[in-house]
């Protein structure tokens, strides 16, 4: 049997203010040619289907059309619900889909499978919908975390499994989860925080006993265990994604389990790069020319703010979305306050130094600033004696 793994399509999601979703359409075209190109059985998606628990109608739209597309190449889907996803809203049609494309969301259904037979034998694949403790206290009064949310649903999945290893042949399993797991890496400032304190962090072992966890959650894809892995999302949403892979997991199963996991890797329609150096450089210089058609952060190290630097950019740059200030040096922080500093000075441009320090974080007036503030006090002095 071949899987695909795949999840976090955050269908509706915005990138700096710009819709992602013709880009999303193209990418999740191509992902659906390589399940009918590879001959995939089935293909899961684990979790944060949606960007937002209120999604726009064209998201639906999308989803719709994908899902259709996905089983018109011959592959039954399995989509579970995550944190971003209202599970009422995707799952509200779940019953109403056409055979082959199953949506779970119902926290009540962890522990039943969805089966789908090969030449071996049944493969079990139990969805696990993202499970928030506070909501599910009066079903599991002993769950308080994610960690405990989700090693609660592993063990009734185990009790499951076993109980039909009892009794059948060839059985093998598959867990689909929306969890932070130990050991990933999250993408920083992108992924919706689903710890506390570290607490919910959930355990590799949590996931014993199947023979591969689809994971989703994390942007970049991710090998925590052979049979254990994040498959990313199919866009780059941020900056900080745009030194990992787009794809998927194409996941083999024979007789004993996995046999193979190959990544099938996903087109980029704009690639996503990060920019450093001063301002008249990243407007001029040839070494940026294959940039132009990027999506472009801007990081300019000069050491003070320049005027209009997005509007400039974005000349040389159509696709530049985002413009940060990063000097290349910054000074020591000596400890003093705004108020400490003005209380300190003993004279006019010692208070207009003590102001520059203030507001450009240690830097005050350059050499050719100092002439024009010593001209600009000497003027001051001249009108107050004429008076």
């Amino acid at each position: 049997m071949r899987i695909l793994h795949t999840s976090d399509w955050h269908i509706g999601r915005t990138f700096h203010g710009h819709s992602t979703l013709e880009a999303l359409r193209g990418v999740l075209a191509e992902l659906t040619a390589q399940v009918q190109q590879h001959d995939v059985d089935v293909v899961i998606v684990a979790g944060d289907v949606f960007d937002s628990s209120a999604p726009a109608g064209d998201c639906y739209v999308l989803l719709t059309d994908t899902l259709r597309g996905l089983a018109d190449a011959g592959a039954r889907v399995i989509v579970t619900s995550g944190n971003h996803d209202s599970a009422a809203r995707l799952g509200f049609q779940a019953g109403l889909l056409r055979d082959g494309i199953s949506v779970v969301t119902d926290p009540a259904s962890v522990g039943t499978p969805i089966t789908i037979a090969d030449e071996h034998g049944p493969v079990h694949f139990y969805g696990i919908p993202y499970l928030e403790p506070a909501l599910l206290r009066h079903v599991w009064p002993e769950v308080r975390t994610q960690e405990g949310a989700l090693t609660h649903a592993m063990d009734l999945v185990r009790d499951d499994l076993a109980r039909r290893r009892a009794t059948e042949s060839g059985t093998r399993a598959v867990a689909i989860a929306h969890c932070f797991a130990a050991g990933v890496e999250p993408t920083p400032q992108l992924e919706r925080d689903i710890q506390q304190g570290g607490l919910d962090v959930v355990p590799l072992k949590a996931f014993d006993g199947v023979d591969y966890a689809a994971l989703g959650h994390i942007h970049g894809r991710q090998r925590l265990a052979e049979h254990i892995r994040y498959a990313g999302a199919p866009l780059h949403y941020s900056f900080g994604e745009g030194d990992k892979p787009r794809g998927s997991w194409l996941v083999e199963l024979d007789a004993d389990g996995c046999a193979d996991i190959t990544w099938l890797a996903l087109p980029v329609p704009r690639r996503v790069v990060t920019l450093t150096a001063p301002l008249d450089e990243l407007l001029s210089d040839e070494r940026y020319e294959g940039e132009r058609e990027a999506w472009v952060c801007a990081e300019y190290t000069d050491d003070l703010p320049q005027r209009d630097p997005l509007r400039r950019l974005q000349e040389r740059f159509p696709h530049c979305a985002k413009v940060v200030h990063r000097p290349a040096q910054i000074a020591p922080a000596d400890g003093m306050t705004y108020a400490q500093r003005v209380r300190a000075a003993r004279s006019d441009r010692e208070l207009v130094e003590a102001f520059l320090v203030h507001v450009r974080e240690g830097v005050g007036a350059s050499e050719a600033e100092q002439e024009l503030i010593d001209d600009v006090l000497a003027a001051r002095v001249r009108v107050e004696a004429a008076a």
